[in-house]
């Protein structure tokens, strides 16, 4: 029974009130509001029965559909951190697709960041459906998957498609962001490069200095020097102001940092140096965090589709659930063009 307004009751709308309404039959109904629908009703009736329901204020007993199916509905989103902003678009996508298939996501962040990540539940597989796992490696959530035979489904976002076997993998196509800033750098005139890139470990860092090296190297009288830093403005800082003072003959025109955050350290220790930006030295980020926009000139940095990678990511542990074909094809990126870049500043 539900209350209105008025303190009368109703009777709460069933499965056949949706039906009904909708014009279709309580098995559609059934299979829109389990998530199961694909391929088997209509896009058109799906919405319409999805319309009805919400019209109508349906809810599926879920308690005794999860009791019927093992199921929990419930997946476990896990990330480095919970400070990159990044992260919370992964969270933002996959939340929206789960709750369209009345899933819900959890959020946890590893407490080791990249590390082994613990079970923060008694059993993760009496809690969860499945696993989504953000710019991580597979063996750090051996602990989560257990040695259950099969184990949890498991989806990894950003990461290592070769080094996750037995787990569905969703990806950026980060090494076509890489090429996207050299093109546009070298349209410039930019031939000496300084690489700021991140000293974490991790894959998603290893495809964009491979792809770094592969597109400077056919290029003549081309020089990139890579110096590492950890993923924060005040390192970045530091790293980048000793690189630009022991640069000697190789004296960069542009720098290729790995991320927005060590591009802004870029940017502050141009300065310190009483250099200017791009006038001097052009620089690119990687992710177009806010901070992108919120620094002058505005940051040239690689637009990743957080929200869609999420999104793409809980689909594909769906159809893992569904026992269907996952699509697993890398998402596009796209440079954005903004103030600090231009023409390469001539060298003595």
């Amino acid at each position: 029974m539900t209350s209105g307004q008025d303190g009368t009751t109703t009777a709460r709308p069933t499965s056949r009130d949706v039906a009904r309404a909708a014009g279709v039959s309580q098995a559609a109904v059934s299979l829109v509001m389990g998530g199961k629908w694909p391929g088997r009703v209509s896009e058109t009736t799906a919405e319409r029965v999805r319309a009805a329901a919400e019209r109508l204020g349906y809810r599926p007993n879920l308690a005794a559909r999860n009791l019927r199916t093992g199921r929990t509905r419930t997946a476990l989103l896990v990330v480095p951190a919970l400070t990159n902003e990044f992260f919370a678009g992964v969270y933002t996508g996959a939340a929206r697709v789960a709750a369209q298939h009345d899933f819900g996501v959890v959020l946890y962040p590893s407490p080791d960041g990249i590390g082994p990540a613990r079970d923060p539940f008694p059993s993760a597989r009496a809690a969860l459906d499945g696993i989504l796992a953000s710019s991580m490696a597979a063996d750090t959530l051996t602990n989560l998957r257990g040695d259950d035979t099969p184990p949890i489904p498991l989806v990894m976002l950003d990461s290592d498609p070769a080094g996750n076997p037995g787990a569905t993998t969703v990806n950026l196509d980060l090494a076509d962001g890489i090429r996207q800033i050299i093109d546009h750098l070298t349209a410039h005139g930019h031939r000496n490069f300084l690489h700021l890139a991140s000293a974490v470990e991790s894959w998603t860092f290893d495809v964009r200095a491979r792809e770094l090296a592969a597109r400077t190297a056919p290029l003549p009288d081309t020089t990139v020097r890579t110096i590492h830093s950890a993923l924060t403005v005040e390192d970045a800082v530091t790293a980048t102001e000793t690189a630009l003072r022991t640069s000697g003959l190789t004296e960069p025109t542009a720098i290729v940092c790995d991320d927005d955050k060590l591009a802004a350290g870029a940017y502050k220790a141009v300065r310190r140096l009483g250099l200017r930006v791009p006038d001097d030295l052009s620089i690119t980020g990687f992710d177009d965090l806010s901070l992108a926009t919120a620094i002058e000139p505005e940051l040239t940095t690689v637009r990743l589709p957080a929200e869609e990678v999420g999104a793409h990511g809980m689909r594909a542990l769906l159809a893992v659930l569904d026992d269907r074909e996952a699509e697993t094809a890398p998402l596009p990126v796209e440079l954005i063009v903004r103030g600090s870049t231009g023409p390469a500043a001539p060298r003595p």
